[in-house]
């Protein structure tokens, strides 16, 4: 699956990138709506994780799709 086929599922898709990145909040997929850089800055945020392991932990998450 690629990031356009996560934004067109994002609503389907919101509960397993809950299930992967549990200290995510509802408001904070609410306002990622999708964008990859806004949810990858929020796992920054919420996981202390450098924007080089955000994205590759988003692109693990989209592998396993």
């Amino acid at each position: 699956m690629n990031w356009d086929q996560v934004q067109g599922k994002w609503k389907e898709l919101k509960g397993r990138i809950r299930e992967e990145w549990g200290e995510l909040t509802d408001d904070d997929l609410a306002e990622a709506k999708g964008n990859r850089e806004q949810l990858e800055g929020k796992i920054q945020q919420r996981y202390g994780k450098s924007k080089e392991e955000a994205r590759e932990a988003v692109n693990r998450f989209i592998d396993k799709l």
